[in-house]
């Protein structure tokens, strides 16, 4: 996989694209799509699959739906996994590569994890029996407006707000904030992080400098997830790790993954570790 574009660029550019326009994709550009998601990997080791959706191809266009979220798109993108430990984290890393590629194109996305008709779209793109399916994105040509319902749910969920540094970062324990000074050149890499997508805005990625090693753990909104049978945040945890990791390798800055290297540490309800980055 190669990043070939500044990630500060597209993570600061792109943003939830529910309204899309009827320009068609250059064939160029779709060929260019499909052969940047066959060099995808990912730090887990866990296989991703993708599958197209052109509305072209859809026989029973009235049984696939989004709850009138998405409005426009011609295309879309699906992923699937087996449920194993970091499948869902490696779906996060792979997936967010691929929007802020499509982003570097001039494309619209828009993650969807619950607010689509599953069982229609998992139909029309042949998805396998048991082979789970929790993520899809439309992509194409952003309209020139939003539409009502995407206005209202930007509001609700503050879209373009962030949470501040001392609520995300931290070390030693989690009573003590990190300063972006104190990171040195992992702040911006940090930066990246906190301005990644999430479902519904929560980020609900907390991160623990220790001993010189970085610590990712998840905090479990309490019922989030309840609706899911799996923690559907489990995949922001792997957006997370793709805009530390590409951040990082756009500056040069070596390490690497695991997730065996949790520290000694009482920590707050709802808090789980999941893992961590180490310098090389």
């Amino acid at each position: 996989m190669n990043i070939d574009f500044l990630i500060e660029n597209v993570v600061k550019k792109r943003y939830s694209v529910r309204n899309y326009n009827e320009r068609e994709i250059e064939p160029a550009k779709r060929k260019d799509i499909e052969s940047f998601i066959n060099s995808l990997d990912n730090p887990f080791g866990n296989k991703v699959n993708f599958h197209y959706l052109d509305d072209k191809d859809i026989k029973n266009q009235e049984k696939l739906g989004t709850y009138g979220v998405i409005k426009g798109a011609k295309q879309y993108i699906g992923t699937t996994i087996k449920l194993e430990p970091m499948a869902l984290e490696a779906l996060g890393y792979e997936l967010e590569a691929v929007v802020l590629y499509l982003e570097h194109l001039g494309l619209g996305t828009c993650w969807l994890g619950g607010t689509f008709d599953r069982e229609g779209f998992a139909d029309a793109m042949k998805i396998k029996e048991g082979d789970l399916f929790p993520i899809i994105t439309p992509y194409g040509y952003a309209a020139a407006t939003k539409h009502e319902k995407e206005i209202e749910m930007r509001t609700m969920i503050q879209a373009d707000k962030r949470k501040e540094w001392n609520k995300l970062f931290y070390k030693n324990d989690f009573k003590t904030p990190l300063t972006s000074e104190e990171a040195g050149s992992l702040a911006f890499p940090l930066e990246m992080v906190r301005l990644a997508p999430s479902a519904s805005n929560k980020q609900p990625w907390r991160i623990l400098l220790k001993d010189g090693e970085f610590h990712f753990y998840e905090y479990k909104e309490p019922g989030y997830s309840d609706s899911f049978p799996y923690d559907i945040q489990r995949v922001d945890m792997g957006i997370a790790a793709a805009h530390f990791d590409f951040s990082l390798k756009e500056k040069g800055i070596k390490g690497h993954f695991n997730t065996t290297s949790e520290p000694e540490l009482a920590l707050t309800e709802n808090m789980e570790y999941v893992f961590s980055w180490i310098r090389e």
